[in-house]
C-alpha cells in the first residue's frame, strides 16, 4: 500500500458453527481463539482488538487496511482454524463452520464498547442481552 494513504477501518465479524452446533468447548476455545488471533495478525496492518464468543459462534474486532478483501480473508481464517482444531488439537472432525459471516463496520469511538461486548459474550447470551446487529450472519436471519 502506498505510504500516503490514511485509513481507520474497524470491523466486527461474526461466524457460526455448522448448524449452530455447540462445538466450541472449553477445551477447544483457547486453542481456537489463539489460532484465529495469530492467523489474523499475519496479515500486514491488521490489528486484533478482541476475540470471543460462545459454544456456537465467534466474534472478532479488528482494524484492517483498505486493501483487504474481507470475504477472502475471513474465508481463509475460518478454513484454516477448523483444519487446525480438527487435525492438530482434536485429531478428529469436531469443528465445522457454517457458510457465511457477518461484518459490521464501526468507528474508533465505539471500539471500547465493541471490545467489551465481545469479551462478555457468554454473559450477554446467558442474560439474553445481545446486540442483534452484531450477532447476524444473514440478511434474512431475524434471530
Amino acid at each position: 500500500m502506498p505510504r500516503n494513504v490514511y485509513a481507520e477501518i474497524y470491523l466486527h465479524l461474526v461466524w457460526h458453527t455448522k448448524h449452530n452446533t455447540p462445538a466450541i468447548t472449553e477445551t477447544i476455545e483457547e486453542h481456537l481463539y489463539r489460532y484465529v488471533r495469530n492467523r489474523a495478525m499475519k496479515t500486514p496492518e491488521v490489528m486484533v482488538h478482541a476475540i470471543g464468543g460462545t459454544a456456537n459462534h465467534v466474534h472478532l474486532a479488528v482494524s484492517v487496511p483498505p486493501t483487504l478483501t474481507v470475504s477472502e480473508w475471513i474465508g481463509a481464517i475460518k478454513g484454516a482454524s477448523a483444519h487446525y482444531i480438527n487435525h492438530e488439537i482434536a485429531n478428529r472432525k469436531v469443528l465445522e463452520w457454517q457458510t457465511g459471516y457477518g461484518v459490521v463496520s464501526f468507528g474508533k469511538k465505539d471500539l471500547p464498547w465493541v471490545v467489551g461486548y465481545i469479551q462478555n459474550q457468554k454473559e450477554h447470551h446467558a442474560k439474553q442481552n445481545v446486540f442483534e446487529r452484531l450477532e447476524r450472519i444473514d440478511r434474512d436471519d431475524e434471530g
